[in-house]
Parts: structure tokens; C-alpha cells; sequence
């Protein structure tokens, strides 16, 4: 589908080809310097002279993350330490998501600099190798810090899949035992929470597919199934089977779905 650009121009949408996205990524910084030379510096520190993929990502979070008490270069090094392939893999994944998703999002650059929901999403993963890594302190402190300079409030336990778009990021509150999978799609002021002082396995769990809408609130360790949706300012407290849309307080069955739909590529909003 193609983009427009507010000035009675149609943009076409960016396709891959053969190349990787950090190799059109380098190539859209290389082009943005040209064009807004204030950049250049950035550019250059976070982009184009770096000596690989996994460090333009740790130098990006880095620079955002700096308004903590401690050096960027240790939360460079920290963040570097972490990004192993699999994590590259699913930053990878989550660029393209929100390309592709995102009619707001023009080019995967745009994406990694200045989305604060995708910058969120990617500090969590530091966060959550952290905690599997056994590092619990360091990782509650990056998820808070993530909290303070983002908005999105992740419990660094929580398990988080590939193709995932935190759409604004802001309000976005994800529990301990939550469990999203891939190719999913969140809007601002969603949360994903506990029901009281419950403990053990107590949040919901997004399967493959799923669209979430703004203000929307799914309490409990429940279940949204694969390829359904869940309407803007719902309150979900049951779990929602496979291939329909829920809405309301309480979400209540409102529809089901083609077996080809994916709501959360096609970012539907209507129900």
C-alpha cells in the first residue's frame, strides 16, 4: 500500500530487494546527512561508522538512555553485551513490522532513531536477557529506566516475541508473567495486568497475530488467541478464542474473522 506524504505526493513503499535492513538503513542515514547536515554527527556516531549492526542498535538505546547517573559508554557496553543473534534477529523483524505497519513511519531510519515504542521494545530485550542471565537488579533498573525516558512500563520478565509493534508506546504497562508472541500489534495506554495481590502465573498471554487498540485492558492469566483483536478501550477479563474481535466492559464477542485475516498487519480499527 502506498504512503502519502501530505503534499499531494504518493510515496511508495520500501521494499528490501536483496538487501539487509541495516544496509538500507546505513543508506537512508548516508542520504538524511545530505540533506539536514545538523544530523551529521548523529548520524555519524550511531550509524554509518559503526563496525557493525548490533552496535548502531547499543548506540542508539545508549544515547537515549543517557539521562541515568552512569556513564553511556557503560550502558553502551552493557546493551552490546546482551545482543546476540536472536535478538538481533527479532530487532530486525520489529523494524520491518513497524515499517510496514506504521503509515506514519516513512523509512526503517525514522523507526530506529525517533519511535520511542520501538526504543522501548528493544531495551526490554537487553533487559529480559539481563533477568534470564540472572541479573535481576540491573535488569529491574533498565526496565525502570525505560519506564522514565519512554513511557512503556515492562516488567523486564516478561516474554516478548519477534514481529511486535509498540504503536506510540506511551501508557503501555506489561506484567511479569506475560507472554506476547510474535507478530502482534499494541496501541498506547494498553495494559496487560494482574487482577489483584495474586502470585505465580497471573497475566495474559498474546498469541501469534493478535491486534491490540488504544486504551485497552486485558487482566489476568487469560488468553487472546491467535489472530483475533481486541477493540480500542476494552476491558478483556476472559480469555478470547482464535480468529474474532472482542469489545465493550466487559469485552464481549463482536465478530469473527476471515481465516486469512491478521489484524495485526492489516491494523484495522474498525470493528
Amino acid at each position: 500500500m502506498s504512503k502519502s506524504t501530505g503534499l499531494g505526493l504518493t510515496e511508495q513503499p520500501q521494499t528490501l530487494g536483496d538487501a539487509s535492513v541495516w544496509t538500507v538503513i546505513r543508506a537512508e542515514a548516508v542520504e538524511l546527512a545530505a540533506r539536514e547536515p545538523i544530523l551529521q554527527q548523529l548520524l555519524a556516531a550511531q550509524v554509518t561508522d559503526t563496525a557493525g549492526n548490533d552496535e548502531i542498535i547499543a548506540r542508539v538505546l545508549a544515547a537515549r538512555l543517557s539521562v541515568a547517573q552512569v556513564e553511556t559508554g557503560d550502558l553502551f557496553d552493557l546493551i552490546l553485551s546482551t545482543l546476540d543473534g536472536d535478538i538481533m534477529r527479532k530487532v530486525e523483524a520489529d523494524l520491518i513490522a513497524v515499517r510496514e505497519r506504521d503509515p506514519a513511519c516513512t523509512t526503517f531510519l525514522h523507526a530506529l532513531l525517533n519511535l520511542k515504542g520501538f526504543h522501548a521494545l528493544q531495551t526490554h530485550r537487553v533487559a529480559h536477557a539481563l533477568w534470564v542471565a540472572g541479573r535481576p537488579e540491573i535488569a529491574s533498573w533498565l526496565a525502570n529506566l525505560v519506564s522514565l525516558v519512554f513511557g512503556p512500563d515492562i516488567h523486564p520478565a516478561a516474554r516478548i516475541g519477534a514481529s511486535i509493534m509498540l504503536d506510540h508506546g506511551s501508557g503501555i504497562v506489561i506484567g511479569e508473567t506475560a507472554v506476547i508472541e510474535d507478530e502482534v500489534s499494541i496501541l498506547q495506554n494498553v495494559t496487560l495486568g494482574g487482577t489483584g495481590k495474586e502470585t505465580g502465573d497471573r497475566h495474559p498471554k498474546i498469541r501469534h497475530g493478535v491486534m491490540i487498540g488504544a486504551g485497552a485492558k486485558i487482566l489476568g492469566n487469560i488468553e487472546i488467541g491467535a489472530f483475533s483483536k481486541v477493540a480500542a478501550g476494552s476491558v478483556v477479563l476472559k480469555s478470547v478464542p482464535t480468529h474474532c474481535t472482542v469489545a465493550g466492559v466487559p469485552a464481549t464477542l463482536v465478530r469473527v474473522h476471515r481465516a486469512d485475516e491478521i489484524p495485526a498487519e492489516t491494523m484495522d480499527q474498525n470493528i
